[in-house]
């Protein structure tokens, strides 16, 4: 059980390309200083929070210098930062790289980036670079009193229009679950003057346990779909582990539920035995997402989401682009080579390495921060821009990327099932027939893909016969590149009793597949998209990640309905499933 924590452990982290670096030192170009900080507040227990403190070379009262804030991603520390720090603190920012609540040495529970108290604790570190006293202190005791900072530069009013004197120009940087507490921080604290949240959740309900149609705002929906057993043990084992290193901190931590509260642990041990989430767990997640606070988060954000990420995929990051640039807050997004399944390209981005003259993502992010904080810089770049896979390029990744003026690329093509197994241009008159499939038992999954996060080596792509239904289009003319979110407009007749209970019901999985000349076949970025379905009777439309991908000329795109995944649990219950065909029944893809 210790080697499958540690491996997940390092997969996580590899995955962000995050790394945990050894400890901080003083360098040429900035000192570095290690602190404690009092991350009390109104609604909870005393946290002490542990962070690096970097200040570049010259820097003084006389001759200030804006700020950075950042944290580490889930598993990781301080010193998983060190590596951005020391490149930001080259620049020229002041920078601080600190522990999220409940790893890497701070205390209290993990409680998932929520505005309190994870916001509140960010909010006290903002306090600190903008000067104020009985915040820092050199010792986890909090009794030696560290010096009051006096090297950020101050802001005249925040951002709410508020006058303090302890407001810093700071921004904040970071990734995954150190993207989502850049939301919480902003959504509690109006001096926080910039944002770049990278690979991160805009409803954890829904990256844990997404149901993919009815979907209420953004990815929200108030059913919940099939339970990511992956990612979920993964993740339970990643704050395990963490407790278990840093038991010396706070041993009472590692009572009950470690490291997490009560609530979280026994909803997972009943999503693996019932396939859901306890609703109030789920809620409290939601409670505690950004989709549960945007109308707080008032400040430009430059957000930053991976291609290959299964856990937190595209759709989380459009739903809080939609919903910011319909506020009207300066907003731009990336959709990256990297995530947390995969690495990024060559010349993209680096969080072990960065250096923004040789990746693009860091370059842009640099650009970002330089732009709000120091009035300075080339601009804050294209309002959307998408990686390219197909395209070859030496060096920084820069030609590889695609920008648009909006998220909204392209035209939208549509296909039509055809019989029980074609996919026709809708203009194409579909052939009439039926497909069917039957759920297993027990949630059981029935497809042989790539398994999420856990690392292990998968078999070739396969399917159990009689669990699914595929429908394919000819081969391809000429390649057909796909640019954004596909949905599937969908009947399908089975026999359930409207109303059953959750684990009753009926749970599908939709994805796209690019079945190669020879016949191979992948499912595009592993992208998987679950339903719940409570009335077969009312037609559905499924929404299907986005992603971006080029079907070369000879492939076929392939459509597939199945009753189990090997990355979800499914429903509890076998149940026959029959898909008609007709012009109804459409597939829409954006292409570019």
């Amino acid at each position: 059980m210790r080697t499958l924590v540690v491996s997940t452990l390092a997969l996580l982290l590899a995955a962000v390309g995050i790394a945990v670096a050894p400890q901080a030192h003083a360098s040429d170009a900035f000192t570095v200083t290690t602190l404690h900080f009092d991350a009390a507040h109104d609604s909870g227990p005393r946290c002490d929070v542990v962070g690096d403190l970097y200040v570049p070379q010259g820097v003084s009262p006389s001759n200030l210098a804006p700020a950075a804030l950042t944290t580490n991603g889930f598993g990781g520390s301080k010193d998983s930062q060190a590596p951005l720090a020391r490149m930001y603190a080259s620049r020229g920012y002041v920078v601080l790289a600190y522990s999220g609540l409940g790893f890497g040495g701070s205390s209290c529970r993990i409680t998932f980036d929520s505005p309190i108290p994870d916001g509140a604790a960010a909010s006290r570190l903002v306090s600190y670079l903008g000067g104020a006293t009985g915040i820092a202190f050199r010792d986890a005791a909090h009794t030696k009193p560290a010096p009051r900072l006096d090297a950020v530069v101050h802001d005249g009013v925040d951002h709410s229009g508020t006058r303090r004197s302890d407001d810093p120009r700071v921004g904040m940087i970071g990734g995954s679950y150190g993207g989502h507490i850049q939301f919480a921080a902003a959504s509690v604290d109006p001096r926080i003057d910039a944002i770049v949240p990278m690979v991160t959740w805009n409803d954890l309900s829904y990256s844990l346990s997404p149901n993919n149609t009815g979907q209420s705002v953004g990815v929200s929906t108030p059913t919940q779909g099939a339970v990511k057993i992956n990612w979920s043990a993964s993740l339970a084992a990643a704050g395990l582990m963490s407790g278990v290193q840093h038991a010396s901190v706070e041993p009472q931590r590692l009572t009950g539920c470690p490291d997490f509260p009560a609530a979280v642990c026994s909803a997972l041990v009943g999503s693996a035995t019932s396939g859901t989430v306890d609703r109030s767990v789920l809620d409290g997640f939601r409670r505690g997402s950004v989709a549960s606070f945007l109308d707080r988060v008032t400040i430009p954000t430059l957000l930053v989401q991976g291609q290959k990420d299964t856990l937190f995929n595209i759709q989380e990051a459009l739903a809080t682009y939609r919903g910011l640039s319909a506020k009207g807050v300066p907003t731009a997004m990336i959709w990256f080579s990297g995530g947390h399944s995969g690495t990024p390209a060559t010349g993209d981005y680096s969080s072990t390495t960065p250096n923004p003259d040789t990746q693009y993502v860091t370059q842009r992010a640099v650009g970002w921060l330089d732009h709000y904080l120091k009035g300075s810089g080339p601009g804050t770049g294209p309002r959307f821009a998408y990686y390219r896979d197909w395209i070859d390029y030496r060096g920084i990744a820069t030609p590889a990327y695609a920008t648009a003026g909006s998220v909204d690329v392209g035209s939208r093509v549509q296909y039509a099932l055809s019989g029980a197994t074609g996919l026709v241009p809708l203009a194409t008159p579909p052939r009439p027939g039926t497909a069917r499939l039957r759920t297993p038992p027990a949630g059981l999954p029935t497809t042989h893909d790539v398994p999420d996060a856990l690392g292990l080596i998968s078999l070739p792509e396969r399917d159990v016969a009689g669990t699914y239904a595929q429908w394919d289009t000819a081969p391809l003319r000429s390649a057909l590149d796909v640019v954004g979110t596909p949905t599937l407009r969908l009947r399908v007749s089975a026999p359930l009793d409207v109303g059953a209970p959750l684990a009753d019901q009926l749970v599908l999985f939709a994805r796209i597949v690019d079945v190669g000349a020879d016949g191979s076949s992948t499912t595009v970025g592993n992208l998987v998209a679950p339903v719940r379905i409570s009335d077969p009777r009312v037609p559905m439309t499924i929404t299907i990640p986005a992603f971006v991908h080029r079907f070369d000329p000879g492939h076929r795109l392939r459509l597939v309905v199945s009753g189990g995944s090997t990355n979800y649990r499914g429903g509890m219950r076998p149940i026959p499933v029959s898909i008609d065909a007709g012009p109804d029944q459409i597939l829409r893809l954006p292409i570019a």
